[in-house]
């Protein structure tokens, strides 16, 4: 299996400095900061990048789960929300919230929740997030 990689430099102080980041492909890069991070500022920050690699992961998991099953879908999409929260102890990724809507022909909402519980448990980014992070799950057939 192929290795992955990105690079991030970091400039300057925590409050006043700035980030940039890349994909090792080449496929994206972005700037983050302290006020992107922490602040709500407009921009990016690794909880995004963490967030969109586990929507793109468990739909891919979801999607092959309903394939071997014999129902494959025509569509899955998912947003992941992935909440940061201040501790005592300093910031921590406390919760991953998946919202997934499918496209399966001949499956029933009771079957799909069980797709998408199961894709939950078994794809590599929930793995790595796994006893760290709450996931909070919400599936719905369309």
């Amino acid at each position: 299996m192929p290795t992955s990689k990105a690079n991030a430099t970091w400039e300057g102080v925590l409050r006043s400095g700035r980030g940039e980041y890349s994909a090792g492909s080449g496929a994206f890069k972005g700037e983050y900061s302290f006020p992107t991070r922490f602040e709500g500022a407009a921009g990016t920050n690794p909880e995004e990048l963490i967030a969109a690699a586990h929507a793109a992961c468990f739909s891919m998991a979801l999607s092959a789960g309903l394939e071997r099953a014999g129902t494959p879908s025509e569509r899955i999409t998912t947003t992941a929300h992935c909440t940061l929260e201040m501790l005592d102890t300093g910031p921590k990724i406390a919760t991953m919230r998946l919202v997934t809507e499918g496209v399966v022909p001949g499956i029933d909402q009771a079957a799909f929740a069980d797709a998408a519980n199961a894709a939950k448990d078994g794809c590599p980014v929930s793995g790595a997030l796994k006893g760290n992070v709450e996931f909070v799950l919400e599936a719905t057939l369309a």
